[in-house]
Formats: structure tokens, sequence, C-alpha cells
């Protein structure tokens, strides 16, 4: 199996739209750490399948299509993926609930890069075999809308060996890329380059390192980070880093020379949820405050109403300009990433659209792994396990909570544009995917 790696940077000019918090005030003016755009290749002789990495906050449908136009045009490519880490402080990508249009020019730079850098990764690959390690990685990332719980998500690595020696590593973590605050005015890839850093540090010189967000849609740094800041970035991507190298002690084989490239998808359309009665979902969340006997209780409550006053917030006749309005905004300007505003953060190319989703399956080898669109929850991956689970790849229809999540009032809920059992349909159809590419006689190629 051929493997080849590329990276370069995204550029983001001073003065661009941020995405990542709601009601941010100003724009980028200047990069605290570089994004990048990363490709990994495979290329079993006969098929090449790849998958590119963006530092955006989410990756639309309209891009997907338009860097596999990019990338088939006169290149041998079976398979193309896209991925975005979801950091909150790179630039506004077009992401709301239900996926929309990417603006036209990140559409135009973001092919560019994607094609450019999948060409280099293709005409470096050279001969490998590959391991995946997977293990727990504990104080990083816990479900943030739960006061108490275990702080602990599972971690896949897969190691790449050309030559009797390491020359990559891919990373999947379910954790979302949330450790800077809303009033950063700085480009960061931020825990996803905390974690590239750290690890490339611990490497040897010349190993290449990408790093893929999992299924994070309900975990993320909150109740983990002790800070908002470099040093905290630093602090949670050496736990990261540390975790990855105790793990590279051993692992199961994922291909070697002979192995196969095998994939399938799937095309959805998800029901839209109900309208939410914001405001009256308020009035409970305060009550069930005053009423509360203990202080789990109370913060449970208090999340729904930070949830509940977003939601109010984006009301037509929200009264933005009254203390109701005003607080409700002061309130979320922390917790609420701007890709839960629909019209009020990209007017210009805002639209109803069906929500469409892609569900992709790969076969490397014997290792497998399926690309989820939009935020998955971590259940997703539990269910799909063994396959290693990306989330944020190839379309943005928004959080995805399971049908049970729907009785509590979380923010996520809140937040999502799909309708309870949309996160089940797709988990299904990347079980049917799996299952497809683990038959033998079913198993050759695309369908």
């Amino acid at each position: 199996m051929r493997v080849g790696f590329a990276t370069r940077t995204i550029t983001v000019p001073p003065g661009a739209p941020m995405g990542g918090y709601a009601f941010r005030e100003g724009v980028s003016a200047g990069t605290l750490d570089p994004l990048t755009v990363s490709a990994i290749t495979w290329f079993d002789g006969t098929h090449r399948v790849a998958l590119a990495l963006l530092d955006v906050i989410c990756v639309n449908a309209d891009l997907t299509r338009a860097a596999r136009a990019a990338v088939s045009g006169g290149s041998c490519f079976d398979v193309l993926w896209v991925a975005a880490s979801h950091t909150h402080a790179g630039p506004e990508t077009g992401c709301v609930p239900g996926g929309t249009a990417t603006p036209p020019e990140w559409l135009a730079r973001l092919t560019t890069d994607i094609a450019e850098t999948v060409a280099v990764a293709r005409d470096a690959e050279v001969e490998t075999t590959g391991r995946v390690h997977s293990g727990l990685l504990h104080g990083v990332g816990a479900v943030r809308s739960q006061p108490a719980g275990e702080a602990s998500v599972p971690l896949d690595v897969v190691e790449v060996v050309a030559g009797g020696r390491r020359t990559g590593v891919l990373v999947v973590l379910p954790v979302h890329p949330t450790v800077l605050p809303s009033d950063n005015l700085l480009v960061s890839a931020d825990l996803t380059g905390a974690v590239r850093r750290a690890l490339t540090d611990r490497l040897e010189p010349g190993t290449w390192v990408a790093v893929a967000t999992g299924a994070a849609g309900d975990i993320s740094t909150r109740r983990t980070r002790q800070g908002q800041d470099s040093a905290e970035l630093d602090r949670l991507g050496a736990l990261v880093a540390d975790r990855c190298l105790s793990l590279l002690g051993d692992g199961v084989p994922a291909w070697s020379a002979g192995s196969t490239v095998a994939w399938r998808r799937r095309e959805l359309t998800l029901d839209a949820k109900p309208p939410v009665d914001a405001y009256a979902l308020i009035a409970a969340a305060e009550r069930d405050i005053r009423d509360a006997t203990d202080p789990i209780s109370v913060r449970i409550a208090e999340g729904v109403l930070d949830g509940a006053r977003w939601a109010a917030s984006l009301l037509p006749d929200a009264p933005h300009s009254t203390e109701r309005g005003g607080r409700a905004r002061r309130d979320i300007r922390d917790n609420v990433p701007s890709h839960t505003v629909r019209d009020r953060v990209i007017p210009d190319i805002a639209q109803e659209l069906p929500i469409a989703a892609e569900v992709a399956a790969l076969r490397i080898g014997d290792v497998l792994l399926a690309g989820l669109p939009g935020e998955p929850f971590l259940t997703a991956a539990t269910q799909l396990h063994p396959a290693i689970v990306l989330g944020y790849t190839n379309a943005y229809p928004g959080y995805l909570p399971p049908e049970t999540a729907y009785a509590d009032a979380t923010y996520e809920v809140l937040a999502s544009a799909a309708a309870p059992g949309c996160a089940e349909l797709i988990t299904a159809a990347a079980a049917d995917l799996i299952r497809e590419l683990t038959q033998p006689w079913q198993a050759e190629g695309a369908k």
C-alpha cells in the first residue's frame, strides 16, 4: 500500500470575518498559529483514495463537490473525503444548522488548496505498512451538557511505517477544539494545532502528523480546561500527545503490501426539527432553577436556560433592545458558536435548503473508517466500533443528537436543525456501508 502526505498553510487575511462564536465583536486581527490543509492518500496499485483535513469551522456539501471535481480532473482518484477540524478561531465558511452555501471567496480558495495539496501528497507516495492504536484519553474532553461524569474519550492513532521507520501518524480526537474564548481575534487551529505541535515535537524529525476531529458533537474542553489561552492549549496538547506516544507501543496491523482499498457512500435527506418554543423553555428553566434542591440540578437547568435564551434571541420578535434581549446576548456571548446562527451571520448566502447528509465508509486494508457529516455525538463512534469515526466530513447538517437526547432541552438539541431520529438514520446507514465493506463478496470498489 503506497501512502502519501502533504500539508500547506491556509492564509486568512486580516479583517476576515471569523467563524466560531455568535455575536463575536471584531474580525481577524492576526495569527496565533497557522491553519492548515493536510492530505493523506492511499494507493493499492489500482485505486487511490484521499482524505483532506481542513482547519475550518465546517465543510459544506458544495465545497466537497467542488474539491472532488478539482481533484478528479486529470488525476487518478476514486475517493476524496473533506473534513473540518471545527476550529472556532478560523474564517467563517458558512456554518449554519442544516447546511448552506460556502462564501464564494472561501469556496474558491479552499478548493484550490485542497486540490493542490492532494496532488502533492499523491506525488509523495511511498510503499508502507500501517498499524492502528486505540485507547482512552483522560482529562481533555467530556460531555459538556453534563456537570458530572468521567472526562474520558476514545483516542485512535493510525501509524504509517515506511522503510522500517515511522513516517507519519493520523490522530482521530473526538473533542471540540474550543479552548480559546469568543473574544479571541487571532486565527488559530486551537486544540487541533496544539496536538499537532506537541506530537511533532515528540516524534522523530520528519515524521508527519495529521489530526482529525472525531464524533465530538457533545464533547468539549469546557469541563476540563483550566484556562483559555496559549498556555492551556500547550497543556492539553501535551496530554493528547503523551497519550498518543503511550499507545504507539501496541496496536494491530492495518495494511501491508498487497492490501486493497474499498469504499461506499450514501446520500440521505434528513427531516427538519419542528420550531422550538424558546420563551416557554426559558420559563421552565427558570422555574427548575428556583425549585432545584441540589447543585447538579441547578447546573443542568442553567445549561437549558442558556440555550433557550440563545434561541429566543434569534426570533424575529426578539426584544434585543430590552433588558430581556440584552441579557440573553450577554449571557451567551462566550458559549454559543456562530454556526448556530443562520441569517444573522451570513445573510447574503443563507438559504433554506433540504438537509442533505452524505455518509461514507472506507476500508484500507483491515482498517475501517466512517465519515459522518455534521456533528455526530460520541455514541455514534461507540455504535460503529471498531470503525474509526470522523465527524464534520463532506457536509454540515449541524448537531446530530441521538433521539433520546431530545427529551432534554440541552444546547445541542436546541441548536440542531435535524429532527429526532436523524442521528440513528445516519449511524444505521454507516453501519450498512461498513457491513458491505467487510463482506468479501461485496467489498471491491465503490457503490
